[in-house]
């Protein structure tokens, strides 16, 4: 552990060591206090051997390795698109489920990318150095420079390898972050849609809950499956309630330490905006899907993911309008400010830093609208667009020295963005369509008809028109015509001379895109990242690290345990059965149990006492999904998917009392795998047993 990390006794300390609450960085680990509450102190071995058992899916969701040869557990909405990605019209693996009996029938994912966290190295005084007295524009691309050339240090060229600069207490801390990066991953096993999201959107963030929300899936290397030494073992026993419980795995983000400049933006701007988007577009979504049961079958992640997020973003939009978490924050900012205003020199050094955030977001409100529908892409929502925006500016952006480039075509990514951008997933015109068809009329009806921007996309044309022209006149579908449109790199003139509608588009708005691209980074990003580090290095003159960091989707370890809550009129008990998900079940959708649940329950297979899912006080967010829950003998527990309607607020804050983390019990996957769909290879391979080669019988 760094000197620089030691926890220590600081104004706020208290606020950060109650409960359970805390997503902690593996180099500082709150072990005493564990053991103080638990009896239990995890020390450096145990900790190395967690981290290198738990990986991230870098799309956006946490895993584990759970065998020797490289056996990944995950969620079924992590590996739903890869799922999706594999299924035809006449077989789909979503709704009727996966499994490989044999090593050979393990199938690749299109665009899945594993990251195993090798190394954790500070580099806060290099970045600190190179950005020293400087702001503005000079102060945002010497620090992106910084950032680009560790991390091209880091992997020298090695594709195999993946180094990111993070940025941790918003400022306070740089750290490199090098990890093992898996490209081959093939899919396992999946269940059914229809018991991995039982219960559906009315379910969805809830408890009592009844769900299989489980994917395995495979590292390979060099075309064999990945061998590993870090791994989790399984549990005889499984989560009982009282158990200490611990969870590893890379919350998305967090915004518990934001100004409250940053927290007003978010509760009457920010948030406000994104519901009534994702409102409308989740009724779009819905219709689509009702014209054909194929145009289901391809919008369907689609409509789940608008689902979950209108979900998730309700619920942080009501926490922030509760006086109970308002007034808090309200009360610590003003009492840090004050501290700092009492000490000449760090009011001299950081008193700035609130001022200068609130001043950013008051410049970007007015030209919000113009940065999401123009450069963030909210106006153009296709795939096919996408992956021509990429073929252009990568192509553009790769004749740059690395310091210069935008930060996501730096060498570092380049590997990540060439498996997407050679992604044999399906791409559906139907779906393109209609995506780009909304997000035009969109564009149009919030920049308004007559902005120089609206015109100069659509012209003469409805939405509709230009949409259905562009995906017709596109032939980007054709992996192997990218890459031939790419050359590792070097085909801009390949590119420029392209008469591809989408890449004609994208070359068309790019000088305004990259104009609002430019404003945004130079006055807005560079202000804000500079006022918080501001503040981080003053908060660390009070605290210390006694803190944690808000998320960031690294790897992150929580502690807890098995344990219910009180609600108003009742208690709510922290495990389920598999026999309650027979009594919920009505027949119907979303309450419907798939065909071999139902044939394995008549034949009297199941165990219907086993644990099916359970709740625990682990602090969690999105991007924990996935995330393995252990024992103090790091065997598997329990597989996190969800947490109870009250961490919706997590974002923002922790409170034991209410705040449950939602998982799978292990004993529910075992006995699913072995009576429900004979996948026994699997289950040996959990249990140690046979090789993973060994096919069914």
């Amino acid at each position: 552990m760094k000197p620089k990390r030691m926890l220590v006794l600081g104004v706020f300390a208290a606020l950060a060591a109650r409960a359970d609450e805390g997503m902690w960085t593996y180099d500082n680990f709150p072990a005493a206090k564990v053991a103080k509450k638990y009896g239990f102190a995890p020390d450096a071995k145990w900790l190395e051997e967690a981290r290198l058992a738990s990986v991230r899916l870098a799309g956006g969701c946490s895993a584990s390795f759970v065998s020797p040869e490289g056996l990944v557990m995950t969620n079924h909405h992590c590996a739903h698109r890869c799922i999706e990605h594999l299924s035809t019209k006449e077989k789909d693996f979503v709704k009727d489920g996966f499994y490989a009996p044999a090593l050979e029938n393990e199938v690749r994912c299109p665009e899945i990318e594993l990251n195993e966290l090798v190394q954790i190295t500070d580099v806060t005084a290099r970045v600190n150095a190179a950005t020293k007295g400087l702001a503005g524009q000079a102060y945002n691309e010497r620090q992106k420079a910084e950032m680009s050339s560790i991390e091209k240090e880091c992997a020298a060229d090695d594709e195999k390898l993946r180094c990111d600069v993070v940025t941790l207490y918003h400022g306070g801390i740089y750290d490199l972050y090098r990890y093992k990066r898996f490209q081959d991953v093939r899919l396992v096993f999946a269940p059914e849609f229809a018991i991995a999201f039982f219960g559906g959107d009315p379910d969805n963030f809830n408890f009592p809950r009844y769900d299989l929300d489980v994917s395995f899936l495979r590292a390979y290397e060099n075309d064999k499956p990945a061998r590993t030494e870090h791994y989790f073992k399984w549990s005889p026993n499984g989560a009982r309630e009282g158990d200490l419980t611990f969870v590893s795995g890379h919350p998305g983000g967090t915004d518990r330490d934001l100004t409250m400049a940053e927290l007003q933006y978010q509760r009457d701007v920010a948030l406000p905006e994104r519901l009534f988007d994702l409102a409308e577009y989740r009724g779009a979504v819905a219709e689509f899907g009702k014209i054909s049961p194929e145009h289901y079958r391809i919008s369907e992640a689609e409509l789940f993911g608008v689902e979950n997020s209108y979900k998730a973003l309700k619920g942080r939009y009501q926490a922030l309008i509760s006086r109970e978490v308002w007034d808090p924050k309200r009360e610590r900012e003003k009492s840090l400010r004050a501290k700092v205003d009492s000490k000449p020199r760090m009011k001299r050094e950081y008193g700035g830093g609130w001022g200068m955030i609130a001043k950013a977001l008051a410049e970007y409100r007015p030209r919000r609208k113009e940065y999401r529908y123009v450069e963030g892409g909210d106006g153009f929502k296709s795939r096919l667009f996408t992956i021509a925006r990429t073929l252009l500016r990568g192509t553009e952006e790769l004749g740059k020295p690395n310091q210069k480039r935008l930060r996501e075509y730096r060498d570092s990514a380049l590997p990540s963005l060439k498996q997407s951008l050679f992604s044999k997933a399906p791409i559906y015109d139907e779906l393109e369509v209609f995506r780009l068809t909304y997000s035009l009329t969109k564009l149009r009806e919030e920049l308004g008809a007559d902005h120089p921007f609206v015109h100069k996309v659509l012209g003469k044309k409805s939405p509709d028109e230009l949409a259905r022209e562009l995906v017709a006149g596109s032939k980007l579908k054709d992996v192997q015509l990218r890459r031939q449109l790419w050359q590792d790199g070097k085909g801009k003139e390949a590119v420029l001379a392209s008469t591809d509608s989408m890449i004609d588009l994208a070359r068309f708005i790019d000088p305004d895109a990259r104009a609002l691209r430019k404003w945004h980074d130079d006055e807005i990003e560079s202000a804000e990242k500079r006022g918080a580090e501001m503040i981080a290095k003053a908060k660390f003159e009070l605290e210390g690290t006694s803190t944690y960091p808000d998320a960031t989707f690294t790897l992150r370890l929580s502690y807890g345990s098995v344990k219910g809550w009180d609600e108003i009129d009742h208690h709510v008990e922290p495990l389920t059965t598999m026999a309650g998900a027979f009594e919920r079940a009505t027949g119907r959708d979303p309450f419907k149990l798939p065909e071999s649940w139902l044939r394995a329950n008549q034949k009297k297979q199941i165990n219907l006492s086993t644990p099916l899912d359970f709740c625990s006080t682990n602090d969690i967010i999105g991007g924990n999904s996935g995330s393995p829950v252990f024992d103090k003998d790091r065997q598997i527990v329990g597989l996190i998917f969800d947490g109870n309607i009250h961490s919706l607020g997590g974002d923002y804050y922790y409170d034991e009392k209410l705040n449950r983390a939602v998982a799978v019990h292990s004993a529910a996957l075992l006995e699913a795998l072995d009576h429900i769909y004979g996948a026994r290879r699997i289950a040996g391979e959990l249990k140690g047993g046979p090789p993973s080669g060994i096919s069914e019988r």
